[in-house]
């Protein structure tokens, strides 16, 4: 077991230049924001779409271009807006009245990196439309199936809900994401740099780095990362106590509406293990776990009332949980 995950930690080593010139590109543009930029490398890595959260502002559009412009890949913005349709996402049915049938014109989804802009400013019916795509992989247009193209990929941005003109995603839409990021204000020096950056009108240039093989290719090597078999308990113990907190003797049963699905269980191991390819590593730590957890958990716990006239957001629920259960 030690000389597999040897071998896997080399085939990791192989691949550090490869990440560094992403962050180095994504750098050019984006000043700060390390941790965003990590996850959502770790979303391309492990396979999963991206939620990010924040006020506007805060560069969440401008690092998703940036990160689609370090492949070599096709990429498409959607601006999500009260009038959309699900057909402006798709594609549709043409009728051909000289040829007497239909032929399908593919919408703006069949790229590889989706940008879903301010998602929540549209109807539920068109956030639905996702839902087929972000977990089959595949459209369905009248009769006719699609498979889109890999890698895959949707990142969302959204504002808080409490701002105008903002509809809250269907929970089945928001499991679908493997992580949610918040984001949150520059300090001054960052501040700073940003505005002597954005002063001259010659903006810096990000160059493509990664081909969609050199994805294909880490997601292979992030597969056979090691996770132990009590790391993949802690895990599992995670978000079991999500679920029945009182069983893992945490007195949070009135504050937890519902807990984390096994989907949760699914995207923490993978997540983790990205996390850990990110750092190097052919194994996973209890630390990774930990490091990503609030991120793949903190929309999949649905808090009560009661919560809620406590004050407690689901990142506090989240940090109890960690607190509580005992690391392997």
């Amino acid at each position: 077991m030690k000389t597999q995950v040897q071998e896997v930690t080399e085939r990791v080593k192989e691949m550090e230049a490869m990440i560094q010139d992403v962050f180095s590109e994504i750098g050019k543009v984006i000043v700060g924001q390390r941790q965003m930029i990590e996850r959502l490398l770790i979303g391309i890595l492990a396979d999963g779409h991206i939620l990010l959260e924040g006020v506007p502002g805060l560069a969440k559009t401008t690092a998703v271009k940036c990160l689609a412009q370090t492949i070599h890949t096709r990429f498409q913005r959607i601006q999500f807006t009260p009038d959309l349709l699900p057909a402006d996402l798709i594609g549709t049915q043409i009728y051909r009245p000289r040829e007497g049938d239909f032929i399908v014109k593919k919408g703006p989804l069949f790229s590889n990196i989706i940008l879903a802009d301010e998602i929540n400013r549209a109807p539920a019916k068109v956030q639905s439309a996702l839902l087929e795509a972000m977990q089959e992989k595949q459209v369905t247009i009248g009769e006719e199936t699609f498979r889109l193209e890999e890698p895959f990929m949707v990142l969302a941005t959204q504002n808080p809900i409490e701002q105008e003109g903002t509809y809250p995603l269907p929970e089945a839409q928001v499991d679908r994401f493997m992580l949610k990021l918040l984001i949150t204000y520059p300090n001054r020096e960052e501040e700073l740099s940003i505005m002597n950056q954005q002063a001259p009108r010659k903006k810096p240039e990000v160059s493509p780095v990664l081909t969609p093989e050199n994805i294909l290719k880490a997601r292979e090597v992030v597969d056979t990362i090691y996770v132990d078999e009590k790391i993949q308990g802690y895990i599992v113990d995670i978000v079991l106590a999500t679920r029945e907190p009182k069983a893992f003797g945490l007195d949070m049963a009135n504050l937890i509406q519902y807990g984390a699905s096994p989907r949760a269980s699914i995207y923490l191991n993978q997540a983790a293990k990205a996390y850990a390819f990110l750092q190097g590593r052919g194994y996973v730590t209890p630390q990774d776990v930990k490091t990503i957890g609030p991120d793949v958990l903190r929309h999949r716990i649905l808090l009560s009332y009661e919560a809620e006239a406590e004050e407690m957001t689901p990142d506090d629920a989240v940090a109890r949980f960690f607190e509580h259960i005992e690391v392997p």
